[in-house]
């Protein structure tokens, strides 16, 4: 209403002097000089000045400055413009989100201050202010201590034509395209256990009871040396039948039974079985969102898989140190992936994670953790994070690893239940 005012007054000085003046006023007249009085000493309360970046941005686009920053917010992806002396211009949420700095700390601080020392994107600032041009960078790490480490990103820098100093940078991170590639790369290790089960329990089952039948018969006309030679065969024809019975878990394709299961209770259910069993000597830490919904599982193999990660947990823990075993759960909207048997993408909020501060996962066997005969385990058989990927899978979910020294993370990432049907709360 001023900027109305304001011209309905600069109209009236610009007029000519000649103009013919009106005698006398009328009721009507009356009534719209109160109004314009009113409008003018009644203003509304001040609003906080949009930032230079926004207010040009919304200069040349013809928006208004809130609407603008309100757009720039709802961009899920790091984005902030940078100005020649290479501070910090502007920054929306998911930057701030990203660096963990709020916007008016970034804002009074060099660029250079909250990314690793040498980074490409430095340079790449750098090229597009003197190319003119856009350019793009691929899987480059920005982490730092101040962001949690290892962050890898896809970068996107462009100048601002109006501002030939300033250029926008966009930030992409690699982290569910990864989680994607990873899941799919389980699932197909799954796939090659299915079938190599299958062929395991043909080919291999049946002539083992062959061999073993034939030691028994050996045994009971042989001596007290050769006995001992006989029982060895025979437990060795045990022991790979358990190996092939464990295989063909993964061979079972029938449809898994599911209903809405309270994960708390799963969770505390594989925690008293693990502190009064194999990780007696463990401390353990619940970090648990209580409003979480529930989640559409089979609630025993839930419990399998996180039997199966917390007891890796605790035998990656040294029995000398300060172990630790934290079991936390979250709601992290935002991960969609397509799954088989769905026409869209699945929604993946609920996220369950199992960390320790054991040794950790050598660096090159992450990328295979979850295949089949993998294992960091002198005895181990290399076949439980495989069976968990399968039944992760099964559910339409992703299981991750992020292991650092002292801090491993098993992540699960689950759909949630959308039906009316009563949640198993019991242990």
């Amino acid at each position: 209403m001023d900027k109305k005012g304001k011209g309905n007054s600069n109209s009236q000085k610009d007029a000519p002097k000649t103009a013919p003046k009106t005698v006398g006023k009328t009721a009507a007249g009356k009534t719209a000089g109160k109004a314009a009085t009113a409008d003018e000493t009644v203003k509304p309360a001040p609003q906080p000045a949009a930032p230079e970046a926004v207010k040009d941005v919304a200069k040349t686009s013809g928006a208004e400055p809130g609407m603008t920053r309100a757009i720039l917010d709802a961009v899920p992806h790091p984005l902030f413009t940078i100005a020649g002396n290479g501070h910090v211009v502007e920054a929306n949420v998911a930057a701030e989100a990203f660096f963990e700095v709020s916007a008016p700390l970034l804002r009074r601080r060099p660029l250079s201050e909250f990314v690793p020392f040498g980074t490409p994107l430095l340079g790449l600032i750098d090229q597009v202010r003197q190319r003119g041009a856009p350019v793009n960078e691929y899987r480059v790490d920005l982490g730092t201590p101040r962001n949690g480490g290892e962050r890898i990103v896809d970068i996107h820098v462009a100048p601002v034509n109006e501002q030939p100093d300033n250029v926008v940078v966009m930030l992409q991170e690699r982290t569910i395209a990864d989680k994607m590639d990873r899941q799919l790369t389980h699932r197909g290790a799954a796939r090659s256990v299915s079938a190599l089960a299958s062929m395991l329990a043909h080919e291999i089952k049946n002539p083992l009871s062959g061999i073993r039948g034939a030691a028994q018969l050996l045994e009971q006309s042989a001596d007290d040396d050769d006995r001992a030679l006989t029982r060895l065969i025979c437990d060795e024809a045990d022991r790979i039948v358990k190996l092939v019975d464990r295989m063909e878990v993964f061979s079972d394709e029938r449809p898994v039974e599911r209903e809405p299961v309270n994960i708390h209770a799963v969770l505390e259910h594989v925690r008293t079985l693990a502190a009064s069993g194999f990780a007696r000597h463990i401390r353990f830490v619940e970090e648990y969102d209580p409003s979480l919904p529930p989640v559409l599982a089979n609630r025993d193999q839930l419990i399998q898989v996180f039997l199966n990660l917390v007891k890796n947990a605790a035998e990656a823990i040294d029995s000398d140190q300060d172990g630790e075993i934290l079991l936390s759960t979250a709601f992290r909207p935002g991960v969609r992936l397509m799954v088989p048997g769905a026409s869209t993408r699945v929604s993946l909020p609920l996220e369950f994670c199992v960390r320790d501060n054991g040794k950790g996962v050598p660096e090159d066997l992450v990328p295979h953790l979850f295949d089949p005969f993998v294992t960091t385990k002198p005895t181990g058989s290399g076949l439980g994070l495989a069976l968990v990927a399968k039944i992760i899978g099964d559910h339409g979910g992703i299981v991750e690893c992020d292991s650092q020294p002292r801090r491993t993370t098993f992540r699960v990432l689950l759909p949630m239940y959308r039906g009316k049907s009563p949640v198993r709360e019991d242990h």
